[in-house]
């Protein structure tokens, strides 16, 4: 009995090291660090790409999601200095595998830090903001 135990023991403390082994950045939060960058960036059309299903949208309304991004952008600078920069928190997998939320951390240009969650989803072309 002690031996099984030991075994039992032994295999979770061997799944738990495994499970925590990172292979590298998640790819859904490299994704959505690069469309919030390009926001930051003034890349708008970068960040609109980076939207499931933006690709199929009429091109009227791709230009107000485009004009909507600007704006938000001109209000950011103004209140807040900026984006100065993001980075990745962390990525937390739900049950289905093809979904993550990604959590970002934005800094401001007047010191200000933000916390934000991305749900991001995997398409064929990769991952998407939600």
């Amino acid at each position: 009995m002690k031996r099984f135990c030991a075994l039992v023991c032994l295999a979770a403390a061997l799944f738990a090291a495994c499970k925590d082994e990172q292979k590298g950045p998640d790819p859904a939060a490299v994704a959505a660090k690069a469309y919030y960058d390009s926001l930051a960036a003034g890349r708008y059309g970068g960040y609109l790409s980076g939207v499931a299903g933006a690709d199929s949208l009429p091109a009227s309304y791709r230009e107000q999601l485009l004009a909507n991004a600007k704006q938000f952008m001109a209000a950011v600078k103004e209140e807040h200095g900026g984006i100065q920069s993001v980075s990745i928190v962390r990525t937390d997998t739900g049950v289905v595998s093809h979904r993550r939320d990604v959590f970002l951390l934005v800094s401001f240009g007047d010191s200000v830090k933000e916390e934000v969650v991305v749900p991001m989803v995997e398409s064929p072309a990769g991952w998407r903001m939600k």
